[in-house]
């Protein structure tokens, strides 16, 4: 195959050092998303390898979802990121209060 000399391939910096190009992302089809491969994509839209449209197109996300993403890992890191503690944080938001709030577990 042929290699286009002319075209840089676009790379950003990954959740645990190491740069990431549009072929090392998750591929279209992941079902399990741990918080590395969550970061990967926050990460690619913010380095522009994806817009946010492609990046929720390819993934089968939401804005809402994506943007939850981008706003854990901001605030928290990778851990923000856990299933768990992005739900709390929908929670949370919901209520609009600070205060401590009541676990609701779903099977």
């Amino acid at each position: 195959m042929e290699k286009d000399f002319n075209r840089i391939e676009a790379t950003v910096m990954g959740p645990n050092g190491r740069w990431l190009s549009l072929a090392d992302l998750p591929p279209p089809d992941t079902k399990r998303w741990v918080p590395r491969r969550k970061a990967e994509i926050v990460a690619a839209v913010r380095g522009g390898i994806l817009s946010l449209d492609e990046a929720c197109a390819r993934y089968a996300l939401t804005v809402e979802e994506f943007l939850g993403w981008q706003r854990n890992v901001e605030r928290y890191g990778l851990r923000g990121l856990r299933a768990t503690q992005t739900q709390e944080g929908r929670r949370d938001e919901g209520r609009g209060s600070r205060g401590p709030q009541e676990q609701h577990h779903h099977a």
